[in-house]
């Protein structure tokens, strides 16, 4: 992998004022941790670091931040963006050691019409668009490019289907998660014209209990009356 010089000065004035003034310089405010050193706050070039994180590479570059003289191999773990103007607000840089192997996620891209959406009208969904795993940072692939023109409808593509060097990359994500597959259309099921016409004739509930409610009431009322009228009899 091609590494990259970000340029990188010392940073010493801190609060939003200073990242203000830096930003409009066109410099981004950003830190440098781990490995061996401790934590550095700097200032970098707001251009290179869009321009990496926009490369096919991405986030996972490896990068050289020259400080004050010296070299520090480094990938960008984590940035902030405005969400309105877009533009960068802060990078987190972290060094890396290029005889150790770290973890990253790389992102998956398929190319190619799956046999199932052109010949069995199938949709094909895409599941996982990352996968994460665990190599030396000169061998981070950029992507793994998939071809999926074979893939029938109830067939998947995993994530231990991808194309790479067993012996120099370990696949952290479970193998068998699915990152794309195949699915048919599933058609809305309907109720028969007989069960819609019984539905329709079938009476409604209130109306049984108002009607059977009303019979009793009358009943109550004819017993009441014949009492009263026997009453003088005795």
């Amino acid at each position: 992998m091609e590494q990259v010089i970000v340029e990188a000065m010392p940073r010493t004035d801190r609060g939003k004022n200073a990242a203000r003034r830096a930003r409009r310089s066109g410099q981004v405010p950003a830190t440098l941790y781990g490995g061996k050193g401790g934590a550095i706050a700097l200032s970098v070039n707001a251009k290179q670091l869009g321009v990496i994180l926009r490369s096919e590479s991405g986030h996972n570059t490896i990068v050289k931040v020259k400080l004050s003289g010296e070299e520090h191999a480094a990938m960008i773990k984590d940035w902030q963006v405005d969400p309105v103007k877009g533009v960068l607000l802060h990078a987190d840089l972290v060094r890396v050691a290029m005889d150790v192997r770290v973890r990253v996620s790389v992102p998956v891209h398929t190319f190619g019409e799956p046999q199932g959406v052109k010949l069995q009208g199938g949709i094909f969904e895409m599941v996982t668009r990352e996968v994460e795993i665990e190599c030396l940072p000169s061998e981070i692939p950029g992507e793994f490019r998939v071809d999926i023109s074979e893939l029938m409808i109830g067939k998947h593509l995993r994530a231990g289907d991808l194309p790479y060097d067993h012996e120099k990359i370990k696949l952290v994500t479970d193998p068998q998660r699915v990152v794309a597959h195949v699915v048919a259309l599933r058609a809305e099921e309907e109720k028969p014209v007989e069960a819609v016409a019984a539905e329709a004739a079938a009476p409604a509930e209130p109306e049984v209990i108002k009607k059977g409610k009303k019979e009793v009431e009358e009943g109550e009322e004819s017993a009441g009356t014949e009492e009263k009228a026997e009453k003088p009899k005795k």
